[in-house]
């Protein structure tokens, strides 16, 4: 579907899009660590360690049963939002559902990962979307997570920091995104690609955007690493996810 035939699906279609968007922004705004910490020990995971909301913090702060399920909480969301979107555009869509999904996952990725970020339920203070982006990757083009996990495992290996591996994996997102649908999807088959030169560039801008919302969540994060002060995953102490 190229600039003009998106368009006119979406001048047709869009509400569908529109609420698909907005219950993948609620469901991302379910912070898990959140819950789970309130349940086991009867505190915010804000006021406790980083002060983020994320599964490293509730690992250190609380323990690995309640990160474990903070871990497949926030996994979870990106998958269930962008099934919800498959339901929806499915079931209201007919034919024309096929040629919007790929966008709609997108978009449908993008609201989950600010939800996590900035809750509705929690005063929009969420956790840095690391493993929410992961989900997204996972459901939108598998490539890019199997990529994310290598760039993961050679910058983890070589530093023992997770925020650089949370940064590197930020940078590399758009990066890998255009790679794999220019230089596989479509540059080999220009008359028949499996997708077009405006889908390519239309999921390059929103994983950049998601990106760089990564890298501005982890500022703090920046600083420290800048400073030689940013903790590694062998201490006891450090910044979380």
């Amino acid at each position: 579907m190229d600039i003009e035939q998106f368009g006119i699906v979406f001048v047709g279609y869009w509400p569908y899009v529109l609420i698909s968007a907005i219950i993948a922004y609620l469901i991302g705004s379910v912070n898990t660590s959140i819950i789970t910490t309130r349940m086991v020990a009867h505190k915010d995971i804000r006021t406790l360690g980083s002060g983020n909301a994320g599964f490293t913090n509730v690992l250190r702060s609380i323990g690995k049963g309640p990160a474990i399920i903070t871990f497949v909480g926030d996994f979870l969301k990106g998958v269930v939002s962008i099934g919800i979107a498959w339901l929806i555009l499915t079931l209201f869509c007919g034919s024309v559902a096929e040629l919007i999904m790929p966008y709609t996952f997108y978009i449908t990725g993008l609201a989950c990962v600010l939800g996590h970020m900035y809750p509705l339920y929690y005063g929009f203070r969420g956790g840095k979307g690391v493993v929410t982006t992961a989900s997204v990757m996972l459901m939108t083009d598998w490539r890019t997570l199997v990529a994310a996990l290598v760039i993961f495992a050679i910058v983890f290996l070589s530093t023992k920091i997770i925020s650089k591996c949370a940064l590197a994996n930020a940078v590399m997102y758009p990066v890998t995104t255009f790679c794999f649908k220019f230089f596989i999807d479509f540059l080999p088959n220009k008359d028949h690609p499996s997708a077009s030169l405006f889908f390519v560039l239309f999921s390059t801008a929103v994983t950049l955007f998601i990106g760089v919302l990564v890298i501005y969540r982890h500022k703090d994060n920046i600083k420290r690493i800048l400073d030689g002060t940013e903790k590694k995953i062998t201490s006891k102490k450090g910044e979380e996810h």
